[in-house]
C-alpha cells in the first residue's frame, strides 16, 4: 500500500489560544469524543468567534487515513471498500479531518448529491456526483446561520447526522453512502429561532455572549493581531498545548467504552428531564452520553456528580417548553432543577457568567 503526502495547508488560528467561551469549546470537544451525542447548536452574538473556534477544532484533530481519491473519505478497512476493490492494491492517503461549510444558498442536490450531467452527456451513462454530505463523511459539517436555512434542508442534515447514511434517489439511480459527521450549527437568536422540533434534534446547545471584561477584550484583540501578523510564529508558540490537547482527545476516544455511569445518576438525570417536562427521551440519552464523554476527557472511568452538573444545562436548555416571546432558557432553570433533584447547593449564576432566564 502506498501513502500519499497531504497537501500544504493554510494557517488556522489555534484552538487552545481561543479565550473564553468555555461552554462552546466543551460542547465541541465532547462531540468529537463521542459523535453520537448528536452535534452542537451554538447561538450567540455576532463576532464572538464561533466560526474561528470551529475551524480551529477541525485543524486540531489528528489526520485520518482514507482510501486515496475516494469521494466519501472511507477508511481502508471499510467493508464496502474491501468488497469493491477485492484483489486490488488499495492506495492510501492521510488527510485532515474534513471541515465542510454549508452555504445558506445551497440546493438539496448540492447537499445530497445528484447525477453527473457531464458524464451522462459524454459517455451516455448515469453516474452519481457526490454532494457536501459525502465530503463531510468522518468530519465536521458546519452550518452558519442555520436558523435561516430552509427547514427541509435542516431535516435532511439532521436525518443524515442521526443515521450516518445519505440515500439519494435521482433519475433511476439509487445510491446510499456513509455520512457520519458532527453537525455544528450556529446563529444569532435576533435573526430568528429554529423550530422546536428541529432544535431538539441537536444534541447540545451552547449559548455564548460577547466578552464584557475590558482586559479580556484587549487580550483577544492583541492575540488576533499577533496571529494575523505572523501566523506561523503564533502557531509555533501554541504547538505544545495543541499537541497535548490532541492527545487528550485521542485518549478520551479510546477510553470512552470503559466509562461507566451509576444507575442512581441515570435515574436522577431522567428525574430532572421529567421534572422539566422535556418531550421524548433525547434529553436523557444525550446527557448520559455527554457525561460519559466528559469523564473520559478528564481521564476517569466513572462519571462523577460534577460531570453531570457541567453538561446537563448544555444538553437540556434548548429542549424546555417556553413562551414564544421568551428567549431560550439560559440554563438557570435546568441547573436549579438539577440542584433540587441531586440535593446539591444551587450554583451562583453570576459567578458562572450566566443570568436567570428572561434576564438581560
Amino acid at each position: 500500500m502506498s501513502i500519499a503526502k497531504p497537501p500544504a495547508r493554510r494557517a488556522v488560528f489555534p484552538f487552545t489560544a481561543v479565550i473564553g467561551q468555555e461552554d462552546m469549546k466543551l460542547a465541541l470537544i465532547l462531540n468529537v469524543i463521542d459523535p453520537k451525542i448528536g452535534g452542537v447548536m451554538i447561538m450567540g452574538d455576532r463576532g464572538t468567534g464561533k466560526s474561528t473556534t470551529i475551524r480551529a477544532l477541525a485543524d486540531l484533530l489528528p489526520d485520518i487515513e482514507v482510501v486515496a481519491d475516494d469521494p466519501f473519505n472511507r477508511a481502508p478497512g471499510n467493508p464496502d471498500v474491501q468488497a469493491e476493490r477485492e484483489g486490488q492494491e488499495i492506495a492510501l492517503a492521510s488527510k485532515k479531518v474534513p471541515m465542510v461549510d454549508l452555504p445558506l444558498g445551497a440546493t438539496e442536490d448540492r447537499v445530497c448529491g445528484t447525477i453527473d450531467i457531464e458524464k451522462a452527456l459524454s459517455e451516455g451513462v448515469k453516474a452519481f456526483e457526490p454532494g457536501l454530505l459525502a465530503k463531510a463523511n468522518r468530519g465536521l459539517l458546519y452550518v452558519d446561520e442555520v436558523n435561516l436555512l430552509d427547514d427541509h434542508l435542516v431535516d435532511v442534515l439532521l436525518d443524515s447526522a442521526a443515521s450516518g447514511w445519505n440515500t439519494v434517489e435521482r433519475e433511476g439511480i439509487s445510491i446510499r453512502h456513509p455520512a457520519q459527521f458532527v453537525l455544528i450549527g450556529s446563529g444569532n437568536p435576533e435573526e430568528g429561532e429554529l423550530r422546536p422540533q428541529l432544535l431538539d434534534r441537536f444534541g447540545m446547545h451552547a449559548e455564548i455572549r460577547t466578552v464584557r471584561d475590558p482586559e479580556l477584550r484587549v487580550q483577544i484583540v492583541e492575540q488576533r493581531t499577533e496571529f494575523d501578523r505572523d501566523p506561523e510564529a503564533f502557531s509555533a508558540k501554541c504547538e505544545a498545548d495543541q499537541v497535548a490537547l490532541q492527545q487528550k482527545i485521542i485518549d478520551a476516544q479510546n477510553r470512552l467504552r470503559e466509562v461507566s455511569l451509576e444507575h442512581e445518576y441515570r435515574l436522577k438525570i431522567s428525574e430532572v428531564c421529567s421534572e422539566l417536562d422535556v418531550d421524548g427521551l433525547r434529553g436523557d440519552i444525550v446527557t448520559n452520553r455527554a457525561a460519559k464523554a466528559l469523564a473520559a476527557y478528564e481521564g476517569r472511568a466513572e462519571v462523577t456528580l460534577e460531570d453531570v452538573q457541567r453538561v446537563i444545562a448544555l444538553c437540556l436548555r434548548h429542549r424546555l417548553r417556553k413562551d414564544p416571546l421568551e428567549s431560550i432558557d439560559s440554563g438557570y432553570k435546568v441547573e436549579k432543577t438539577f440542584s433540587k433533584t441531586f440535593g446539591v447547593a444551587e450554583p451562583d449564576m453570576l459567578a458562572n457568567g450566566r443570568q436567570p432566564a428572561g434576564v438581560r
